[in-house]
């Protein structure tokens, strides 16, 4: 795995440096100008895209399910003059507008929710369920994505209004099935660069609880590689009164989760970013029967490729030696490769700071550490297109603030039942931000 990855690694970087080489050189917008042109256009159809995303919010569908989301989307583009294809990488779709000779640009949104409650108490709160793996669930979209497809509709908008002022080609692209970290590698290998133009820069947008009117970026990594397990620790299953008649893989499975944290505390460098987490665990049936298996599913980050590499082999060995400590069978381990870090370019991100400062004023855009969580817009960028991803605030700055004081009440992240971003701040920085970012490339 080490070796396949540095040598992918060297492939894209060597590709981005060949496609920054042969970009053609468009002149920078004047973002200062430009800003509050977008804001005024903005304020004149905002309630439109509103409308759109508390349906969407209301409506959240899993990934590979958002059929009526994708159908959505694809009508209002097409309403805008971008030519269509629908069901690319199962419910993908992409949206082509050319507007001359001049360089590709992909904007990415996803269309997946997540099998989870909402318990915001908005008026447009999701009360949708679905099916997720085999079992019956509440949909919501607690991570934002709704935020993302709004003001991806209003990028598109902006643009289109300005087709004078730009030319190249806009490839938007509604992606399914990020939160299973898939959707990208299905619409890839459903021939999104080969079937519609290869793009020479990519970006994409993601909320954050920060305060909203704000922008957060990196350059290098902004998430972590992203890889799962899943560990089935194999035991003789008997009557709870009697353990030495079994081999309790409920007492292995807990050695485990214990001891595979040494991995991270002993074996990593301190210095390095690696996590190694348990999720979710099930065994047993009722307290008096010691059951015969238990199955673990867990996720595992880290930036680097050797401390990926360190985590990978840490936790197949420790979840073998818990095993043989017991005198138990070998587990099944499965280690699945899931997405990789985000890198942003550094020069498409040095020209799209100098837009986004001059458009949205220096102090709200601001440079920040590389996340924990991850991501699979890197599946396109691997591809050899150099691109950068960022973030935007959805949070009340007051809220944010208060929060921050002693005793202050947490404020709630991605993926927390209570997640609510504020929509028209959100949604109007998001637009305003990716409309510059988009320009610093086509800009006549």
């Amino acid at each position: 795995m080490p070796q396949r990855s540095l040598s992918h690694l060297s492939s894209a970087v060597a590709a981005i440096a060949l496609a920054l080489a042969t970009l053609p050189v468009h002149a920078a917008p004047d973002a200062a100008a430009l800003a509050p042109q977008l804001r005024g256009s903005l304020d004149k159809f905002y309630p439109q895209i509103e409308a759109i995303y508390k349906d969407i919010h209301a409506n959240p569908e899993l990934g590979f399910q958002e059929t009526r989301t994708a159908a959505k989307l694809a009508s209002e583009m097409r309403a805008l003059g971008f030519e269509v294809t629908e069901h690319v990488g199962k419910t993908g779709v992409v949206a082509l507008l050319k507007n001359g000779a001049g360089p590709t640009v992909l904007v990415r949104t996803e269309l997946d929710a997540l099998p989870m409650e909402e318990k915001t108490g908005l008026p447009y709160a999701s009360k949708a369920k679905a099916v997720s793996n085999g079992r019956e669930t509440f949909v919501a979209h607690s991570c934002g994505h709704d935020i993302h497809m709004a003001a991806w509709l209003a990028t598109a908008r902006l643009l289109v209004e300005r087709k004078s002022q730009w030319q190249g080609t806009l490839m938007f692209i509604a992606q399914p099935a990020e939160e299973l970290v898939d959707g990208a590698k299905s619409m890839l290998a459903d021939g999104l660069f080969t079937r519609f133009p290869k793009p020479d820069v990519a970006f994409a947008l993601h909320t954050s609880p920060a305060p909203y009117g704000q922008v957060f970026f990196n350059t290098g990594a902004m998430t972590s590689n992203s890889d799962g397990m899943e560990i089935t620790f194999k035991g003789r299953g008997g009557h709870g009164s009697a353990p030495d008649k079994t081999i309790d893989p409920i007492a292995i499975a807990a050695h485990f989760i214990n001891d595979v944290q040494t991995v991270v505390s002993r074996e990593k460098d301190p210095m390095e970013f690696g996590v190694v987490t348990v999720g979710a665990i099930q065994g047993g049936t009722v307290g008096n029967i010691i059951p015969d298996s238990v199955t673990l599913r867990g996720t595992i980050r880290s930036y680097k490729p050797d401390v990926r590499t360190k985590l990978l082999e840490g936790v197949r060995r420790t979840a073998n030696a818990a095993a043989a400590m017991a005198g138990a069978p070998a587990p099944d381990v499965t280690l699945t490769e899931g997405g990789a870090a985000v890198i942003n370019n550094a020069d498409v991100v040095a020209r799209t700071e100098v837009a986004l400062k001059a458009g949205l004023g220096a102090a709200n855009v601001v440079r920040v550490p590389p996340i924990t969580a991850s991501e699979d817009f890197s599946d396109y960028l691997n591809q050899g297109v150099p691109g950068m991803f960022f973030f935007v605030g959805v949070s009340d700055p007051k809220v944010v603030a208060a929060s921050m004081q002693p005793g202050g009440k947490p404020l709630p992240f991605n993926h927390s039942p209570f997640f609510a971003p504020v929509p028209e701040p959100s949604i109007k920085t998001g637009a305003e931000a990716m409309s510059l970012a988009v320009l610093t490339v086509l800009g006549k």
